[in-house]
């Protein structure tokens, strides 16, 4: 199989795929603002999806998978929530994974089978209160993901993982307290929240031949919250 680049792998879910990746025996090329080699990783490029374009020379020809995981949770109620808090968390989440599978489309197009993996999150599917700037944000990712999935068939297959709230860096703020985590656990129906490898698993999943006739799905890694 062709490498597999992951934007955003330098913490949480992002990196723990490329470590299941690796593991599995796959070629895995990283791209994010440190750089920061992950063990076993084919190459690790310096990118920052905000500023910079996908360092496009420094990929093979062929790739066999594309991973975008930057995101954002910026919870903020309607009336503290500003416009350019709604344009930033487009720009990271959907405008940036747009710009990332442009860049790559031809090189995943020679790759028969090749796959691309987008994130969503619970709370465009359930509505959250103070959730508004990121739900709006991944809900493109979304219209994205099934738009591009039709574009791209029957090459490229195209998904998106909605995941409820798991334990990464980026949730630090939302489990920093045994009372917070246990609140956010009980929400879920199988009460307790989710960990990297839960999600890693289901993108290592989707990227694999395994899932070859899997494609235009927003699939819920969430502990039964959207549909239960």
């Amino acid at each position: 199989m062709d490498p597999i680049l992951i934007v955003g792998a330098s913490r949480g879910i992002g990196r723990r795929t490329a470590e299941l990746l690796v593991a599995s025996g796959h070629s895995v090329i990283t791209a994010d603002r440190t750089g920061e080699a992950i063990a076993g990783a084919q190459q690790c490029l310096r990118f920052d999806v905000l500023h910079d374009p996908l360092p496009t020379d420094a990929l093979p020809e062929a790739l066999g998978g594309l991973l975008y995981c930057p995101g954002s949770i910026d919870l903020k109620p309607l009336r503290a929530l500003k416009a350019e808090d709604l344009r930033a968390a487009f720009e990271l989440n959907a405008v940036g994974a747009f710009a990332c599978v442009q860049a790559c489309a031809e090189r995943l197009k020679r790759s028969p089978g090749s796959g691309i993996v987008l994130f969503s999150t619970v709370a465009v599917q359930r509505g959250m209160a103070f959730h508004a700037g990121v739900a709006a944000a991944k809900g493109a990712v979304e219209g994205l993901a099934r738009a591009l999935a039709a574009e791209l068939a029957p090459t490229v297959r195209v998904n998106c993982i909605a995941p409820g709230l798991t334990r990464t860096p980026l949730a630090d703020k939302l489990l920093n307290t045994p009372e917070k985590e246990k609140s956010a656990a009980d929400r879920h129906p199988l009460k307790r929240i989710g960990e990297t490898d839960d999600i890693a698993a289901m993108a290592q999943f989707l990227l694999s031949p395994q899932a070859g006739w899997i494609t235009g799905q927003v699939i819920g890694v969430d502990g039964g919250m959207s549909a239960i």
